[in-house]
């Protein structure tokens, strides 16, 4: 005789068939407790859905034929777009830029050098406008291109010209890596992008020329609304909050013309192919040889 929890157990078939009995007792509550855990509500199963949900938000699932059929249905921002340079610097004027005291008396010393001629260019070392110069000052024209879950900006010039602004749901990442163009999210009111934009590095520029801007130095957000004010007019509402450079939130608006002839498409562009000339090596081949600039980034001419 044996003794289960307490209880006399007599060896045997009668004995063995107790044991197995309870056995089977124990693993029919056990389901029982399983079945309950995993119900609708219960911890267990928040924690199981909740981690699914979290494993499907770290996933760029592969967009469906629904998906690309939903892009038909937004505005037509084909083409290529460039900017109205002239009403750039009107807003200056229209739209003035809130520096704080210690900022103004740096953007007064610049526009006094840009006046004399002898302006501080702030893009000549190959590094990209950033936002948010990109939108404010830019010379050049871009793209706009559609994707499920993306509207994707490519500007010309440099090959790193390019804003991601992700469209389907996401978050901004609670700690971003700063990038000179920033991590953008956003979403459709009708038809009007409504972009944010956060993580930009602090060396980017808050430019009203190619002289003049200072870098925002930190905390810098940006936000946009994006829309046609006309058939081939492109309108982009800014809202820049730079806490350690500016008073209060800058609002102000930049236009782009549409170009449809192929002629304006845009074109790769190197900044730092500029700094090099073109040569041939001691075995013939074809090179690029560094060129002598002045201090504000203009090619020497050759020494004769």
């Amino acid at each position: 005789m044996s003794v289960l929890r307490g209880q006399p157990v007599q060896h045997g078939v009668s004995g063995l068939t107790l044991v197995l009995s309870w056995i089977a007792s124990r693993l029919a509550l056990a389901a029982v407790g399983f079945a309950i855990a995993l119900a609708p509500g219960s911890s267990v199963a928040s924690a199981t859905a909740s981690g699914a949900a979290t494993a499907a938000a770290a996933t760029n699932a592969p967009p469906q034929a629904r998906d690309w059929a939903k892009l038909a249905a937004l505005p037509d921002w084909s083409g290529v777009w460039t900017p109205n340079m002239s009403d750039q610097d009107a807003r200056i004027a229209s739209d003035p830029v809130p520096w704080t005291p210690a900022a103004a008396a740096q953007i007064a010393k610049l526009e006094a050098a840009e006046q004399a001629g002898d302006p501080k260019g702030l893009f000549v070392n190959c590094l990209p406008e950033s936002m948010p110069s990109w939108m404010l000052i830019s010379h050049n024209a871009m793209e706009i291109l559609y994707s499920p879950g993306r509207v994707t900006i490519l500007g010309e010039l440099d090959g790193n010209r390019l804003r991601r602004i992700y469209t389907d749901g996401r978050a901004h990442p609670p700690d971003p890596d700063p990038t000179f163009h920033g991590h953008s999210i956003g979403h459709w009111a009708g038809d009007t992008l409504v972009v944010d934009t956060v993580g930009i590095l602090p060396q980017t520029l808050i430019a009203v020329s190619e002289a003049v801007g200072l870098p925002n130095n930190g905390d810098l957000h940006v936000i946009e609304h994006i829309h046609l004010a006309g058939p081939d007019r492109l309108q982009d509402d800014l809202e820049i909050i730079a806490p350690h450079m500016l008073t209060k939130p800058w609002k102000t608006t930049r236009y782009f013309f549409r170009q449809r002839a192929r002629k304006y498409d845009i074109v790769e562009g190197v900044c730092l192919q500029g700094s090099f000339s073109e040569g041939v090596d001691a075995n013939g081949n074809a090179i690029y040889v560094p060129a002598p600039q002045t201090e504000g980034g203009n090619l020497l001419p050759p020494v004769k």
